[in-house]
């Protein structure tokens, strides 16, 4: 058992880290939350790094797959901001790993070559203004005419539709008694005819707007159809298929990235910081607080690198996986709250970062599947009866 970091890691770490310093300073990204709005010319920064093609297989245009280091890199760019690390997973994962996994063997040709160059965004288009976790109940319709497809409906909490060249979406294609059976996944440009975006202000996640989307009429080929011919009423195995475990990992990955940030800025403070005449640093209480959070931040950092490893090894990882999500998101929310409170008002104030990491960390237990679905998950896959 080796918790070594490989070397490869730590090289990505500090690439990234410098990428940040030169085109995300702090006071920048500052300026950006306030405006809730981060370009997505930032995505070409991202892709110089070579990371755009960790979750594509080298045949089809990538550097092969490492979910840990596509994690540490979510991680990394999440510890400046979530929505940067969010800018990031709508190429690498919610894009061509989605695609890799359930896509026709056309559109892994077509697309995957331009998701390794980072030329594609996927948003996603899965909750709707009465369907959160129970996705088998959306009620957006899409019916075929010939080799066209016709969707109507509404899309709600689709973060970065406006950045996104696709809505990554799931609609009712079929008979609404049969539930899982007739559903399908779409790709959706959102510049298409009929689809409206309206942008829904957020406490937190502000930089890419997270938007209603409203779809009249739109027109899609078929070939849009996530699986092409095959993927027509058959949307629900590809939901939750082999990037549903990434998935988890993807929002535990961002938590702690936020963690880990606020925890540095924090042990700084301390160390910064006097009253009655000494550093708070020398403080008990504050020691004290700070040990707490150092020490759940390194039990986060495991539980989530011990997911990328079963991914990576592709063991049975369903249960590790929600633990993962679950674990982190909201130890990380404790985490958060902690570091706030060393800083007191500095910690509170709008336009220090604190104040941001608490807004973005209350999202992480929410997104991605709530706590308490993660909960399910864990007790059903761990073979818990039910009566």
């Amino acid at each position: 058992m080796d918790f070594g970091e490989p070397e490869h890691i730590g090289m990505l770490r500090d690439s990234i880290r410098r990428m940040l310093e030169r085109h995300a300073p702090r006071e920048k990204m500052a300026q950006w939350d306030e405006a809730d709005k981060v370009p997505r010319a930032l995505m070409d920064h991202i892709v110089e790094l070579g990371v755009c093609g960790m979750t594509i297989p080298e045949e089809y245009g990538g550097s092969g797959r490492d979910i840990l280091a596509t994690m540490v890199t979510v991680e990394e760019l999440s510890r400046r901001s979530m929505v940067i690390g969010t800018l990031y997973l709508m190429n690498a994962c919610y894009g061509s790993m989605n695609i890799f996994a359930s896509g026709s063997e056309e559109q892994k040709r077509r697309m995957l070559p331009k998701f390794a160059n980072g030329e594609i965004l996927f948003a996603y288009g899965l909750s709707e203004p009465d369907v959160g976790s129970d996705l088998a109940s959306v009620r957006t319709r899409a019916e075929r005419v010939g080799d066209k497809v016709i969707i109507n409906g509404t899309k709600r909490w689709c973060s970065g539709a406006e950045s996104a060249d696709y809505i990554y979406a799931l609609v009712r294609s079929g008979d609404p008694e049969a539930r899982y059976k007739n559903l399908s996944l779409v790709m959706i440009p959102p510049t298409a005819k009929g689809v409206t975006l309206t942008h829904i202000p957020a406490m937190g996640a502000r930089g890419l707007n997270t938007n209603d989307v409203s779809l009249d009429n739109v027109e899609i080929d078929i070939n849009d159809v996530v699986g092409g011919e095959e993927g027509w009423n058959n949307g629900w195995t590809k939901l939750v298929g082999p990037a549903l475990e990434v998935e988890k990992l993807e929002v535990a990955a961002m938590a702690l990235g936020i963690a880990a940030q606020a925890v540095d800025d924090a042990w700084e403070y301390s160390q910064q910081r006097s009253q009655f005449g000494k550093r708070i640093c020398a403080i008990q209480s504050i020691r004290h607080m700070l040990a707490d959070a150092q020490t759940k931040l390194a039990a986060a950092r495991l539980m989530l690198y011990r997911g990328c490893w079963l991914v990576d090894n592709n063991l049975p990882c369903s249960a590790e996986t929600s633990m993962a999500k679950m674990y982190v998101c909201e130890l990380g929310l404790e985490i958060v709250l902690t570091c706030q409170q060393v800083m007191g008002a500095y910690g509170y104030a709008k336009g220090f970062d604190m104040e941001r990491y608490v807004r973005d960390m209350l999202l992480m237990p929410i997104i991605g599947g709530s706590t308490a679905i993660q909960k399910n998950n864990i007790a059903n896959r761990m073979g818990l009866p039910k009566a």
